[in-house]
């Protein structure tokens, strides 16, 4: 059996499966451990499908985008980690954009003495800790209130959004692969539109456990980013497959 036999089998059974089992498919398939790793780097590289630990299962499905408070309750360590990164590669003078979500927060809580810098938020807990904490000129861009996140979203945030020409954007995600970013909600794409067709350097900040999840709509696809921070979660296949594509990866320590 050739590799692309192999791997239509491997994606064919996971359609059933959903997991399975290195040692399950290498039986199956009769060959090497080795083979199906390979195959499954393959697969993984190409966004098809993720790795765990002794095994590989579809990506995710992401039906409903995670409130808020939910989100700022997970991974804190993580998105402290990833928001000094950040705030580090944020130059002088700089305009710069932060999405809405709460590694945004995170990157913000490291800039409050930068009076230098001019920053765009449609997240309404960045803005305020922002004004009233920080030197900087701050900037919100209005537009439709999602209350959930605490942000606003919709053509008239992308419009605002327009205005300006970021130096620097932080772009957030709750699911995204090595093929792009993705949402659930309709009214966040034009905003993630329009901040990469904004800004010099567009970042995607996003800790490991959003990647290998697919949500239903499109929002930029992962070449159109510069870089992505992220913390030591991601795989080695991942970081090849995103370096591969022009896109640096920063992991955070």
């Amino acid at each position: 059996m050739i590799p692309a036999e192999r791997q239509h089998f491997i994606l064919s059974h996971l359609a059933n499966r959903g997991v399975m089992s290195i040692a399950e498919l290498a039986s199956q398939l009769d060959v090497s451990r080795m083979t199906v790793r390979r195959d499954i780097q393959h697969l993984e590289q190409a966004g098809r499908v993720m790795s765990v630990s002794g095994g590989v299962r579809l990506p995710e499905r992401l039906a409903l985008e995670p409130s808020h408070v939910v989100k700022a309750g997970i991974r804190q360590d993580e998105k402290a980690r990833i928001g000094r990164v950040a705030a580090s590669l944020v130059p002088e003078n700089a305009v710069l954009y932060l999405d809405a979500g709460t590694t945004s927060l995170q990157i913000a809580r490291n800039l409050t003495e930068r009076r230098d810098l001019i920053a765009v938020t449609n997240d309404f807990e960045v803005a305020s800790f922002l004004m009233r904490n920080a030197l900087c000129q701050l900037y919100h861009t209005g537009g439709l209130v999602e209350r959930e996140n605490q942000s606003c979203v919709g053509e008239g945030a992308a419009e605002a959004i327009r205005r300006f020409n970021f130096d620097i954007a932080f772009v957030s995600a709750s699911s995204w692969t090595i093929n792009g970013l993705s949402t659930p909600a309709e009214t966040k794409v034009p905003v993630k539109k329009a901040v990469v067709q904004s800004a010099a350097r567009s970042i995607l900040v996003c800790d490991s456990s959003k990647y290998g999840i697919v949500a239903p709509l499109n929002a930029i696809p992962l070449d159109l980013l510069d870089a992505v921070i992220s913390d030591r979660g991601l795989s080695a296949s991942v970081i090849d497959a995103i370096r591969a594509r022009n896109v640096d990866v920063i992991l955070a320590d």
